[in-house]
């Protein structure tokens, strides 16, 4: 398999750092634009997290909710994401959308989103969805995919017509960011790179080399 000579010459869009002053306007315009575009789980992010051995992981999630003040996904709080967030709460998140030729880096500090938010997210979730949340012990060996449906069916069936809760090792994170750099490909490999970086006052924003 020949890989080095596998290449592509990036020319859709532009990025200039001139008259941005916040990341999240910016992130809102290329994510509705993603969704709008109909790129492939445009939501989907890959969240990196560093274990108490110093050890990184990476992962796909979806995010779920996004407001000027950062990012929110859900899960098991006793997966090895959650485990590895309640030894070092400092991650990243990557965005890359192709089809758009762009990608956006993201690190800051993870945290428990509010247990209203938390709630109202589960409740929404479909009933199926709702009962594989309460049922999965995630990351955990299992003893086969036969046993693991048996408990997910016999919980659905107990559980018809009834208002599920949410468990307690279930729930959002919600992700503060201290840097955000957005990446748009451009002809010839100088892309271009703006970075957004949080001081006490605001953001401060700069170009870097590709």
């Amino acid at each position: 398999m020949n890989l080095k000579d596998i290449r592509k010459n990036y020319s859709r869009e532009t990025l200039s750092e001139k008259s941005l002053h916040d990341p999240f306007p910016l992130f809102e315009k290329w994510l509705g634009e993603a969704i709008e575009g109909k790129v492939n789980e445009p939501t989907a992010m890959m969240l990196s997290t560093v274990s108490e051995e110093h050890r990184p992981s990476s992962r796909i999630v979806l995010l779920k909710l996004f407001t000027r003040e950062g990012f929110h996904f859900f899960t098991n709080y006793h997966s090895r994401k959650g485990r590895e967030i309640g030894a070092n709460s400092h991650v990243a998140l990557l965005f890359f959308w192709p089809e758009l030729e762009r990608e956006v880096r993201i690190e800051g500090v993870a945290t428990f989103s509010q247990d209203a938010i938390s709630d109202q997210y589960f409740g929404e979730r479909p009933h199926d969805s709702q009962i594989s949340a309460i049922v999965s012990p995630q990351s955990e060996p299992v003893e086969s995919r036969e046993a693991l449906e048996k408990i997910w069916h016999d919980k659905d069936f107990a559980s018809k017509g009834e208002k599920l809760e949410r468990p307690s090792g279930w729930g959002g994170y919600f992700v503060q960011p201290e840097r955000i750099e957005f990446w748009q490909g451009r002809p010839n490999r100088l892309h271009d790179r703006v970075l957004f970086v949080k001081d006490k006052i605001g953001w401060v924003v700069s170009r870097l080399a590709p």
